[in-house]
């Protein structure tokens, strides 16, 4: 019997620390090749780097033979355009907290009831809204000169397809859209900026953003953690709990979410439906830093931490390292307390930092459920999932069944499963595999 030939779809991981591809069949998911290259350091990044990141990662005949090509690109992050489509200045970064106080002035201004109703979620210094306040007050000359504004993954399918357009997923995340009416709040980036700038055209979920010089087909793109959740294919009752860079709590609903309190953000997911989520910027490097700080490697730091006793003897971490985002403290620092000469030891210290890393998502877990989300159970994933550790306290701290799917490219996948649905006309029903 002569095999039919494969169906390929592509799709990109653009994410803060790397460009990861996955060249999947489009009718199963099954991953046949796969492509990385790194990112710059920093919270600022000139978005050629990503161009350049790409093309690294898809060389050497990746993409040949494929069909459509899927992009999902870490949220938020401001780049600004002038009129021939030329960055201004170097993108800013979810991760940027420069624009804390611009986000507290827009709060102030309107009311964070306003913005919840108004976008589903309150200004936090991650917001693109709020990066370009801070651009229209700390860097004027070059804020004149924007015409318009992207998203990482928007200004990757521009460079694909000439194109300027985005996703109601990625385009929740602004602070500039509105989850009520599916449309932009021009109002709100006028009231931001000082006046209107142009904005990509909103895609529905499977509809394609354009072509390649090439004439390979590009589907709508999203941002990041709505490619994870549709790489994972979750449904009513599925919390992903991601450890990565950042950590994130998400689940899916039917209905917008709107948290006056500005713990949940009401984001739009890739399908139509609604992903609202909690992010803390303290996650799986609360874990590298302390195996630093104790001279270990990672599987010496869960051998230390499952060594110790539940509550490490009183020792007690908040692992604020790089501010937080949830709670929103972007100048807060790490504190570690409860002290005595007993417990001062590498195993308790190990013990801690999970503790600490997994009590933030838990509080992102406890604020869905207070926004009528329903946890049924935890899908555990991103780097700091596969710490042995972590998948054994994380039931522990949680209180309710954890799921570690096989550790996979979700967000690629995700991209690669919306790419099979812009080439076929239909949303494949691929299976994250459960380990």
């Amino acid at each position: 019997m002569v095999l039919g030939k494969l169906m390929l779809v592509a799709g990109i991981d653009s994410s803060t620390q790397s460009t990861k591809v996955v060249v999947c069949d489009a009718a199963t998911g099954v991953t046949v090749r796969e492509g990385r290259a790194s990112h710059p350091e920093g919270t600022e990044v000139p978005p050629a780097a990503w161009w350049q990141a790409f093309q690294e990662a898809t060389a050497g005949g990746l993409l040949d033979d494929v069909e459509c090509i899927g992009v999902a690109g870490q949220q938020h992050g401001l780049v600004a355009l002038d009129g021939d489509g030329e960055p201004v200045r170097d993108a800013l970064l979810w991760n940027d907290t420069r624009s804390a106080r611009a986000a507290a002035d827009l709060v102030d201004e309107l009311g964070a009831a306003t913005w919840a109703e108004r976008t589903g979620s309150v200004p936090l210094a991650s917001f693109t809204i709020t990066k370009l306040r801070w651009l229209q007050r700390h860097e004027p000359d070059l804020a004149q000169r924007v015409r318009s504004v992207l998203l990482p993954h928007d200004w990757l399918g521009y460079r694909l397809t000439n194109r300027m357009a985005t996703d109601r997923g990625d385009a929740s995340g602004t602070g500039y859209w509105s989850p009520q009416h599916d449309r932009w709040d021009t109002e709100l980036l006028t009231h931001a900026f000082g006046r209107t700038v142009g904005l990509p055209t909103l895609l529905a979920p499977h509809e394609p953003l354009g072509r390649t010089q090439d004439g390979v087909l590009v589907s709508a793109g999203t941002g990041d953690n709505m490619a994870a959740a549709l790489g994972l294919g979750i449904e009513v009752g599925d919390v992903v709990v991601s450890i990565g860079t950042s950590g994130t709590v998400f689940g899916v609903t039917d209905r917008p979410t709107a948290d006056p309190d500005g713990i949940v953000a009401g984001f739009a997911d890739a399908t139509g439906r609604f992903l609202p989520l909690v992010c803390t910027l303290n996650a799986a490097r609360v874990l590298t830093a302390t195996a630093a700080m104790l001279g270990v490697d990672l599987s010496e730091l869960d051998r230390l931490a499952l060594a110790a006793e539940p509550g490490a003897e009183g020792l007690d971490f908040v692992p604020y390292l790089d501010g937080e985002r949830t709670p929103n403290l972007p100048d807060a620092t790490g504190t570690l307390s409860g002290m005595t000469r007993g417990n001062m030891t590498p195993r308790n210290m190990a013990r801690a930092a999970v503790e600490g890393m997994l009590t933030g998502l838990v509080a992102g877990l406890d604020a869905l459920r207070d926004n009528g989300v329903t946890t049924r159970r935890v899908l555990l994933i991103g780097g700091g999932a596969r710490s042995r550790a972590v998948q054994e306290i994380a039931p522990l701290i949680f209180g309710v069944p954890v799921t570690v799917p096989e550790p996979a490219e979700y967000v690629a996948l995700g991209a690669a499963r919306q790419a099979a649905w812009a080439l076929t006309g239909a949303l494949p029903t691929w299976h994250a595999p459960v380990r």
